[in-house]
This record gives structure tokens, sequence and C-alpha cells, in this order.
């Protein structure tokens, strides 16, 4: 075969070990390929092809994953609201066996349990030094400091009065995340969140009748530590699993919680019931743990502002919890409320996938995290 022949055209190259010796020393390949030249080459001569590399010449190599779709994190943070709804009517339940504290320590020690049962069935790594203030952030505002200022605060309060605390806790949450986070939401997104907020507000109040009871207090500060607690959870969760930051804020918590166990349960009466064990077991096993967990995944796939909106829902399922299980009357309002909450939970979805939206249009792309 002749040097001139051994050009090709723009097409697929290859190279072949025998071709690439052919070629004697000194001997050298002009740039004009041969009309009937086999697609055999050491080097492309054609000066208008694009270099060809092994990823342009495999038209069938797959795409690169796309981002969790909006809808996934949107349900996960769903059903962490449907878990949350029933944690005061279960608190209610458990304070019929035990003390407030007594009821707190051995909740939070029973959920460190199940969470340190699955860190170690997984065998998963202990956190970096860098994130242990964050999860100190959540220990303290959502296993700590939220059960027992509400626990505290059901004593005196019932049930549909601190579903208040939860009508607050999404704008709450949306202000702490957006300084916490660096997010922005658009103006459109707060005016739909003011709203829902004011109209949880103001039926919730209805429902108690207007008048502060002396755990308001309580309830408003759980209202802070837990927005707080939701959202560096909603920052860490985006650099590892969701349940991990739950679980190892629990393991963080646990001698503080055996140490309160041992000390409150002989002090405080405990006396057994069917539903102040089954109350305990829920809020331990399914608010404090699962209700977490799949709630900082949800935070994790759409972001803490428009997560935090979904739980304007949370007073409503709480008061009809509250009538199913706890037999506390709801008024005819209930309905009409429900309606203008889902309002504003669609306004602020809607808002937040025109904000994705006009953000990957301008080019924009998601911050690689370590």
């Amino acid at each position: 075969m002749r040097a001139q022949d051994s050009a090709t055209g723009p097409g697929t190259i290859a190279v072949t070990t025998d071709m690439a010796a052919s070629p004697t020393p000194g001997t050298e390949i002009p740039p004009t390929p041969g009309p009937g030249a086999p697609p055999h080459t050491a080097k492309a001569s054609a000066p208008d092809a694009p270099p060809h590399t092994a990823e342009a010449s495999a038209p069938d190599t797959p795409p690169h994953p796309a981002q969790p779709p909006a809808r996934r994190g949107t349900l996960l943070a769903a059903l962490g609201v449907v878990a949350f709804s029933l944690t005061f009517p279960s608190t209610a339940w458990g304070l019929e066996s035990f003390g407030p504290w007594s009821l707190v320590a051995l909740r939070s020690t029973l959920a460190a349990l199940i969470a340190g049962g699955f860190l170690l069935a997984v065998r998963a790594p202990v956190p970096a030094r860098r994130h242990w203030g964050g999860l100190a952030v959540v220990a303290g505002g959502v296993v700590i400091g939220f059960p027992l200022l509400t626990t505290l605060a059901l004593q005196t309060s019932t049930t549909s009065h601190a579903a208040v605390v939860v009508g607050l806790l999404p704008l709450t949450t949306a202000v702490l995340g957006s300084l916490r986070t660096g997010e922005r939401p658009s103006r459109m997104f707060w005016v739909a969140a003011l709203a829902g907020a004011t109209v949880v507000i103001g039926f919730t109040v209805q429902q108690s009748g207007g008048a502060l009871t002396s755990g308001d207090l309580y309830l408003f500060g759980a209202l802070l530590v837990c927005a707080a607690g939701y959202t560096e959870g909603g920052r860490l969760a985006r650099v590892m699993p969701g349940w991990q930051v739950i679980g190892w804020a629990l393991i963080l918590c646990l001698p503080l919680a055996v140490a309160g166990s041992a000390v409150a349960v002989p002090l405080e009466p405990v006396h057994l019931t069917a539903h102040g064990v089954l109350g305990l077991v829920w809020v331990a096993a399914g608010s404090t743990f699962f209700g977490l967990y799949v709630w900082y995944k949800g935070m994790a796939e759409i972001g803490v502002p428009r997560a935090s909106q979904l739980q304007l829902a949370q007073p409503l399922l709480t008061l009809a919890w509250s009538f199913l299980l706890l037999g506390e009357e709801v008024s005819a309002a209930a309905p009409l409320a429900a309606v203008a909450v889902l309002v504003c939970i669609a306004a602020t979805q809607r808002t937040g996938r025109r904000g994705r939206a006009a953000r990957r249009s301008a080019g924009e792309t998601a911050p690689v995290r370590s």
C-alpha cells in the first residue's frame, strides 16, 4: 500500500498496530486523502476535521445523570409533614403515662438507639469535624429544644392551640434558611408565604378562643429553636444522607438523654397505659427518626424555603388527628382554612419552580458540595 493512501476522510479514525509500525523512517505522509483510502491511519490529516476523542466518537454514551426530580423531594418532605402532624397528639398520649421530662428523655434515648443501630448496620462514616457544629445545632433545636418546650406547653395547652407553632414555623424556617444558605426566593414567594402564615395563625387562634396561655412562651421558644434546627439540618443533608444527619445528632445527644432518663423517671410518676406507650414509641421512631429523615432528604432536594411551606398543611392535619384520636372539637371553619392553605402552598411551589427554571436558562448550575 502506498503512503499517500493511508490518509482517511472525516470519518471515524482507528489505529492498528501493524499500520502504526508500517511507515519507514523519514517517510512523509501527504495531507491529501486518496480516493479509495481504507479507514486506517496514524493521524488524521484533514485540516477542517474536528479533533476526535473517545467521547465524541461514542454516540451511545449515556448522558450524565439528571438532578433528582423536584417531585420526589416534595413527596419526601410531605411524608415528613404527615409524620410531624402526629407529634402533638402522640405527645398528649405519652403524657398519660410519663412526666414531661421523662417523656422527652426517653423519646431521645429510644430514637438514638434506633439511629445508632442503623448507623452501625451500614457502617456509616463519622462526619468530618467541620460538620459537628451544625449537628450540635440540629441536636439542640430538633432533638432537645422543640420536644421539651412543646411537651411543657402541652401540659396547659390543647393540641389545636399548640398548632400555632407549626403555623409560624414555615415562615420562620424560610427566613432563617435564606439567611443561612444564601437562597433568595422571589417576592411572590414571600407574599404567598405570609398569606399562608396569616391564614394558619388566624385559624389556630380562633380555634383556641383567642386567649393566650402560660404555655405560649414555650411554644414561641420552640418555634425559634426548631426553625434553626431545620435550617441547619437541611444544609447538612446536602453533604450527607438526611437520615445520617438526624442519626448523628441523636447520637450526640445520647449521653444527655440517658442521664436525663435516669434522673427524671424515678422523680416523675409513671402510669403505663396503651396510649402512653404508643405515644412514646411514635414520637421516638416516627416523629424523631423517620419524620426527620424524610424531611431533611426532601429539603436537600427542593431547598429549605420551598420545603418549609409544605408545613403550612401541618396544623390542619394536626387538628384532624386531634379530632380523631383525642376527641377535640374542630370548628366548621377548618375546610375553608384548608383550601386557603393549599392555595398558598401551590403558589409557593409554583414560584420556586419558576425561579429554578430561570436560573437554568441563565446557565447557572448547582454548587458542588464535598
